[in-house]
């Protein structure tokens, strides 16, 4: 008599072969994830338990969210959280999802910026903070640093006040619901650092689903070719950054000579424009100082 039972193991193969059928672009990612929201499983308890039977209640769910996969929402928006650098943060509807390119900068900071042994602890500002990724990355990688995140949109703030208590680092970071343009700080930063809207209009109909259908608009897009963002920041810098202060800007692949154009114009070095690891421009990296512009 053939068993009817169904195991861990085989409806996650089965959420993979669904899912690359359907041209996901990794579905066996994904299929792990969904999976393991659904049954309630760590990876490894997945692992050791592939054998362990899936009841129907728990089928129900995972056809439910391989649904809402198939309909190109993003995993991450579907369980709700999302893996970066070395923590998992709530993504929610206010939120960009933050994506694995975005870690570029983190390595560029952590790379040039070397907090000083007896000086005063760094001060980090973080422009359109979302999830508050950036920033709380940092915090932790700086545990004498203290940081304050803004974003215009009062959800997106609470998101990342969330995140900054479940990862452990709301003791040093403020987050501030404002537009940066109306931001003056008491004292200056040491470190400025932001994932600004950088696509322009004109190129939403190029967007996958999961971007287009599902971030925030206000994150994505800026007119004037996509820099216009990129402009207000150089326009109100010295109003947020000290004089020897560093700034590190994600940027579209396309955009490292005019945004590096746009910092010297307003007296910074540019130090590195930083490639993702596919290889694509992602990170301009300058300073206030006279540093040698490459």
């Amino acid at each position: 008599m053939v068993s009817t039972t169904v195991t861990v193991k085989n409806i996650w193969h089965g959420a993979v072969s669904i899912l690359k059928q359907s041209g996901i672009d990794t579905p066996v990612a994904d299929a792990r994830l969904l999976v393991q929201h659904a049954l309630g499983l760590s990876h490894e308890e997945m692992l050791m338990h592939g054998s362990r039977e899936v009841t129907i209640d728990e089928q129900a769910l995972l056809d439910s969210l391989l649904q809402r996969r198939l309909d190109r929402e993003p995993v991450s928006r579907i369980v709700g959280h999302r893996a970066f650098w070395k923590a998992d943060f709530i993504v929610t509807p206010d939120t960009l999802d933050p994506r694995a390119d975005s870690e570029t900068l983190i390595e560029g900071a952590l790379q040039h910026v070397q907090p000083g042994q007896g000086e005063a602890p760094l001060r980090l500002l973080d422009l359109g903070t979302g999830t508050g990724c950036l920033l709380i990355s940092l915090l932790q990688e700086w545990p004498q640093a203290t940081g304050v995140g803004l974003d215009i949109n009062a959800g997106a703030s609470e998101t990342a006040v969330l995140n900054a208590q479940t990862i452990g680092v709301a003791g040093r970071a403020q987050m501030i619901t404002a537009d940066w343009v109306d931001y003056t700080p008491a004292d200056l930063f040491d470190v400025v650092i932001s994932n600004p809207p950088y696509i322009a209009p004109e190129e939403a109909p190029d967007l996958a689903p999961e971007v287009i259908d599902f971030d925030p608009p206000v994150a994505l897009f800026a007119s004037g070719g996509g820099l216009d963002a990129y402009r207000s920041i150089f326009k109100q810098l010295t109003r947020w950054l000290k004089p020897d202060g560093w700034l590190i800007l994600e940027i579209g692949h396309s955009q490292a000579e005019a945004v590096a154009r746009l910092a010297i114009a307003a007296g910074l070095s540019v130090v590195e424009t930083r490639r993702d690891l596919a290889g694509h421009p992602r990170a301009v990296i300058a300073r206030m100082s006279g540093l040698r512009v490459v």
